[in-house]
């Protein structure tokens, strides 16, 4: 329950057609805490002007707690002790909530295909989803992609167009594992690069030694490069061998097991 005795005053942009979404943030965090919030408008560029001029602050929202001015967001954060966020730190999350929605939703699909979540199929629909949403999020900002690509990819650096033709060519190959068709162009498609990615990043970190950070989810991504790209060029080599194996009719029509 909010103590009315802790009260918080906030200068905050809100304006027809912009309202500042730190200032929500901090809003909702003063609340959270046990604070009333003195909710101050600023109801436009010129009264927002006024204020940082009047109070000597380059930004808002601004807080003021005790007569005490706080300052924006993340100083409330600091002031609450809470952990800021470091827009340059690396970390694994993003590459970790992609395979954790790409496995949930492979054994979705096993789950209303076959009426079991564990499947041979789920573990290939797996592998497909994953190299397919990768392939999105390298799409999404190609340019960034292909100069964080260009980094450290052995083939790209030789023929800098490769930089672009990967994540088109990586969505095809996930796209037609995941409907079994067209091996014959998926299988090589995939091996191919996925082999040309697996030495590259094997040659710049463990042999070079190189700190980088992966293109593997986009080249906006924090992701150190390693185990993680790794990984995703072993899965499509697994992959299109898997599928080259299973093409003689060995993984069964049911794919249940």
């Amino acid at each position: 329950m909010t103590n009315p005795a802790r009260t918080a005053t906030l200068y905050r942009m809100v304006m027809p057609t912009h309202v500042c979404p730190y200032g929500l943030k901090a809003k909702d965090l003063l609340r959270r805490q046990g604070y009333a919030v003195e909710d101050k408008w600023l109801t436009s560029r010129e009264a927002t002007e006024a204020f940082k001029l009047e109070r000597d602050v380059k930004t808002t929202p601004q807080v003021f707690i005790d007569g005490q001015r706080i300052g924006g967001y993340d100083d409330l954060r600091r002031f609450f002790g809470k952990a800021i966020a470091d827009p340059k730190a690396t970390g694994y999350l993003p590459v970790i909530a992609l395979f954790s929605m790409t496995a949930l939703m492979a054994l979705a699909a096993s789950q209303a295909a076959y009426g079991a979540p564990f499947t041979i199929r789920a573990g290939e629909w797996f592998i497909g989803f994953s190299m397919a949403v990768l392939a999105l999020m390298k799409l999404q900002n190609i340019e960034s992609f292909a100069t964080m690509f260009l980094n450290y990819d052995l083939l790209a650096r030789r023929w800098v167009p490769y930089s672009y033709v990967y994540p088109f060519a990586e969505g095809l190959a996930g796209v037609l594992m995941i409907a079994h068709a067209l091996n014959w162009l998926s299988i090589p498609i995939a091996l191919f690069i996925g082999s040309v990615g697996a030495v590259s990043v094997f040659k710049a970190v463990y042999i070079d030694k190189r700190e980088l950070k992966c293109a593997c989810v986009g080249g906006a991504s924090n992701v150190p490069l390693g185990l993680i790209s790794l990984t995703e060029n072993l899965m499509m080599i697994a992959m299109a061998l898997w599928m080259l194996a299973t093409m003689s009719g060995f993984a069964g029509a049911g794919m249940v097991r």
